[in-house]
């Protein structure tokens, strides 16, 4: 059977390694109909499975040598743990969405239909994007300090498979009652100034969290961060905010600060986890900068 109709091969790099994150939230199941796929499209596949915790970079290293590009299935933070590699390397990236929210997969164009997302990298067009930096950590598309990455702390792979995008909601409407304005240095383009809120956001990307976007300009291909801070005065300020903050609209409110820019940095009293695409890889003080048309993306 002709699984990717109409199919028009344009890829002429034909070795592939194919990375599957099985704890994605369709990871098992997707396993079977992207081996099929994929041998369809007269792709060589090379497998590889890392072990709990082994970074996916990793395994990128190992078959460098030996591939044409890198096709990985899973969500966010599963692109996110290749960003490293990616950069080192040099190989392109085919994204299988794969994940709960496919956040990056959402900001370009990249359809969440597999079929159709496998169609896009065999018929070979790419694109560069941009890459964020967090102290030396590449993120795809947001970073986060305080509500986020609270939420990314507590937020389990369980309650990801098994709940999807409702689980992020089940489990922020906890948090948000216990919520808490933190205090935090902001440096950027010769300016310094101190400021209270709920949370801080420095986008690369479009989409995140699920349904959120960080600017309703926003793209992985314009060379700028966007940065904003929630300083609300009550939590229950952001159940009004809310479809701003889906739209990426929030900049026009009052008690939001929105600017775009290529390089800042943000400060706390005490140490403060970011969170990066969903993974909590860095901690305050912290410095962003954006990494130019870093890495060549397969795009329809």
């Amino acid at each position: 059977m002709n699984l990717i109709p109409n199919l028009e091969t344009g890829l002429t790099a034909k070795r592939a390694l194919v990375l599957v994150n099985p704890y994605a939230r369709r990871g098992k199941a997707g396993i079977v109909q992207v081996r099929q796929l994929l041998d369809q499209a007269d792709i060589d596949v090379i497998e590889d499975t890392p072990s709990r915790g082994q970074p996916l970079s990793d395994l990128i290293h190992k078959h460098s040598g030996n591939i044409d590009l890198v096709i990985v299935g899973g969500g966010d933070g599963s692109l996110n743990d290749c960003a490293k590699a990616l950069l080192d390397t040099g190989l392109p990236l085919g994204v299988l969405p794969l994940g709960t929210a496919n956040d990056f997969a959402r900001t370009i164009g990249i359809p969440l239909d597999i079929p159709a997302a496998i169609n896009s990298i065999v018929k070979g067009k790419t694109t560069l994007v941009d890459l964020g930096d967090a102290n030396g950590f590449p993120f795809f598309n947001v970073a986060s300090i305080g509500f986020s990455a609270d939420l990314a702390m507590s937020l389990t792979e369980k309650a990801k498979k098994y709940w999807g995008k409702l689980g992020y909601g089940l489990v922020a409407a906890r948090l948000l009652a216990d919520s808490r304005l933190f205090t935090a240095t902001l440096e950027h383009d010769g300016i310094s100034e101190e400021l209270r809120t709920l949370q801080i956001a420095v986008g690369n990307g479009r989409h995140y969290g699920g349904g959120m976007t960080v600017h309703e300009d926003a793209t992985a291909t314009d060379g700028l961060l966007d940065f904003y801070s929630l300083e609300v005065d009550h939590w229950w300020r952001l159940l009004t905010l809310l479809p701003s903050l889906r739209k990426g609209t929030h900049g026009q409110w009052d008690d939001v600060r929105a600017f775009s820019t290529k390089d800042l940095t943000i400060r706390t009293r005490k140490p403060r986890r970011v969170n990066l695409d969903g993974e909590l890889k860095t901690e305050t003080p912290v410095r962003f900068t954006i990494r130019e048309k870093a890495i060549a993306v397969f795009v329809p």
